[in-house]
């Protein structure tokens, strides 16, 4: 893996959120030459803010996802080999506030971006990054597979959903030849770093901040969560078969955790709190005291295409996942230093995906 990555060139879209600035992290870890393009960091703070990953860039440029023309430049200019497409309006509750705005982040510019790649001769792989909800979902106990119906209940969902078929379309239409153009679907993400509204790790830490309860609106939802790095793991992997045109690569990739790790909201926040417990004891209310609106109840991928076609496999489960994401908050809430312990909590990891 580093020997490919050494030198290589990545543009990598919505490198300021939190996956990205992670992904960021790794591949300059790895050697790439890594050029983002995104809007300011959704947040403050941000872990792209407190782990410095801008001064990791060969260069970056801050700008919306649907400026065509800036984004086309900004491609060709980096002249990449390798794409990530992270860039997105990622929260549920928000697409209910600003549907017409998700459609036009998660689907538009995804389009954007494609358009783009066409225009750059020097893109060898494509990895567009969507979600597990973009299935429609039948509150089963299976997990989702790739051939699985799409469909989308709330307009993030749906957005997800119709991103899938635009990539779909914009490979067999214009892509036959050329770069190789994949997608990937995660489950639920935990890590350090995260600090969007309405998440539940981060708004247990608000709350722990602030000296209040923490309300759980639906703990009885059942999730696949995982640790940030290892759905990463799956798009680097992904990436490196791809620039090798392998065939039969070109499709969607179910990236999700263990059967162990699929499990309530309720579980992982009283997990997360016991995790948090010696330092920073927290109270939890259960229930919502307002109506809601509508989340899926019951979610699982089957992750046996990633495990089987590209060797890939969770490297954390549950409790160490926990475990180190309660380690970076402490640090953040005592003002440790973020870029360091980031950094080696990186390179824990990397060192566990070395085994086999």
């Amino acid at each position: 893996m580093p020997s490919f990555w050494h030198g290589r060139r990545v543009f990598v879209t919505g490198h300021t959120g939190f996956k990205g600035a992670w992904l960021t992290m790794w591949l300059s870890s790895l050697g790439a030459r890594v050029t983002g393009y995104a809007l300011p960091p959704p947040t403050t703070p941000s872990l792209y803010a407190l782990a410095e990953t801008g001064r990791l860039l060969d260069a970056e440029t801050i700008a919306d996802i649907n400026d065509a023309k800036q984004l086309a430049q900004s491609l060709q200019s980096a002249a990449p080999e390798v794409v990530f497409h992270l860039a997105a309006q990622p929260l549920v509750r928000d697409s209910y506030a600003m549907p017409v705005e998700t459609f036009a982040t998660n689907v538009m510019g995804t389009a954007h971006l494609l358009e783009a790649v066409r225009g750059a001769p020097s893109v060898r792989a494509v990895i567009v990054v969507t979600t597990d909800k973009c299935y429609e979902n039948r509150e089963w106990v299976w997990g989702y597979r790739e051939t699985d119906p799409l469909g989308g209940h709330d307009p993030y969902s749906a957005s997800k959903a119709a991103a899938e078929i635009l990539t779909a379309a914009w490979r067999a239409s214009f892509f036959r030849t050329g770069p190789s153009i994949v997608t990937a679907r995660a489950g639920n993400v935990i890590g350090g770093g995260d600090f969007a509204r309405d998440r539940l790790l981060p708004d247990f830490v608000r709350a722990i901040e602030r000296g209040d309860a923490l309300e759980i609106r639906n703990p009885h939802a059942v999730r696949p969560w995982q640790f940030v790095l290892d759905p990463l793991q799956g798009y680097i992997e992904l990436a490196e078969r791809a620039y090798g045109a392998e065939a039969g690569l070109d499709s969607a990739w179910n990236f999700g955790p263990d059967e162990s790790s699929t499990c309530t909201v309720g579980e992982v926040i009283r997990g997360f709190a016991d995790a948090c417990a010696p330092w920073a004891p927290a109270r939890i209310s259960f229930g919502a005291s307002a109506p809601q609106p509508h989340e899926a109840t019951l979610l699982k991928l089957d992750t046996s295409k990633a495990r089987s076609q590209l060797v890939w496999r969770p490297r954390l489960g549950l409790r160490e996942t926990l475990e180190w994401t309660a380690d970076w908050y402490r640090s953040y809430l005592s003002g440790g230093d973020l870029r360091a312990l980031t950094q080696t909590q990186l390179d824990r990891y990397i060192a566990r995906s070395a085994e086999r």
